[in-house]
């Protein structure tokens, strides 16, 4: 599920993690780019909780306001559309979201308030107001409702903080894991949602894409690692008026993570490559980056090229502005 793109980003912060904790085998690398991934997974689950917790808050609301010595006729008489929605029920059940759960000692217990605040958000919406007036209502609706739901959840500063509190790394990583967890949420249906309905992961090492992504990215980092010091010849070669110290170390990774792929990943296209890290510097490094990392790239390239040093196949030699939108197949 993670794109490639996302996967080189986790590559780039092991990169930068074990240089700066001076990492000394491959090893450490492996170990370091294994825990980031993992712990995308980990925060997947915990935001999937939050859905399942927000239910329940809704449940006890509405439980405290029937126990009321007088109270109102809406009191008395609540709403149990949300507590008791369909889709988020069956995730509940799901035994593996209950063992993830449990693994991760997720408890939400001491934050009813930010619960209640999100959940009275969710209440002023139109589309909440007409799912709990309707006479009846499908699974389809119950999971539309949800994913609304979900998405107020993902947009409030409170529970987000408590869930970087946690994690400080899952920061820059709540967003797009949040994207994905939308997405899974999405494709569930009537006939696939059950108690024996895997956990969604936004990493899942028993799909063939994502284990074939999720080397590329490993591999990436270390052979990186393993020739940083063979590509500073390379590199200086090419800083016209600037010396190596100077630079700053997120600038030299991506510039080193590029020639690793010009010369290691015959099927990744050299543009691709560029553009790719000229996007990292954009989120990683500084406003400027990206123009230096673009000037540098595309002059070791020339030389790359000259030396003999890229080989790439058929897809690798693809140009979506020459042979249209479709690669070749490897």
């Amino acid at each position: 599920m993670l794109s490639r793109h996302f996967l080189r980003a986790k590559a780039l912060q092991t990169l930068y993690a074990g240089i700066t904790s001076k990492a000394s085998d491959i090893s450490d690398i492996q170990k370091l780019f294994d825990y980031n991934v993992s712990r995308l997974n980990d925060l997947g689950v915990i935001q999937l909780s939050s859905l399942t917790q927000l239910a329940f808050t809704a449940e006890r609301i509405n439980e405290t306001a029937m126990q009321k010595f007088m109270p109102s006729q809406n009191e008395a008489n609540p709403s149990q559309r949300f507590p008791l929605n369909d889709f988020i029920t069956r995730l509940d059940h799901s035994f593996d979201f209950k063992q993830q759960c449990n693994r991760l000692h997720i408890d939400w217990s001491d934050h009813f308030d930010t619960f209640r605040k999100i959940l009275n958000t969710l209440k002023q919406t139109k589309p909440y107001i007409e799912y709990t007036e309707a006479e009846s209502v499908t699974f389809e609706e119950d999971k539309a409702i949800s994913l609304l739901a979900f998405k107020c959840l993902m947009n409030d500063d409170t529970l987000r903080e408590l869930i970087f509190d946690r994690d400080l790394i899952w920061e820059d990583d709540f967003d797009q894991i949040a994207q994905y967890n939308y997405m899974m949420l999405k494709e569930l249906t009537d006939e696939t949602l059950n108690e024996a309905t895997p956990c969604p992961l936004v990493y899942n090492d028993h799909n063939p894409k994502d284990t074939l992504d999720y080397n590329f990215a490993r591999q990436l980092a270390v052979d990186t690692f393993t020739h940083i010091d063979d590509n500073e010849p390379l590199i200086r070669k090419h800083l016209q008026n600037w010396d190596l110290e100077r630079i700053a170390l997120m600038d030299i990774i991506l510039i080193n993570m590029a020639v690793t792929e010009f010369t290691s990943c015959p099927s990744i296209p050299e543009r691709v490559t560029v553009d790719e890290y000229i996007e990292l510097s954009k989120e990683f490094s500084t406003e400027k980056s990206k123009l230096f990392i673009n000037g540098i790239l595309d002059k070791i390239l020339i030389e790359l090229r000259v030396a003999g040093r890229i080989e790439k196949n058929s897809r690798g030699l693809y140009d979506p502005e020459i042979d249209g939108d479709v690669p070749p197949e490897e």
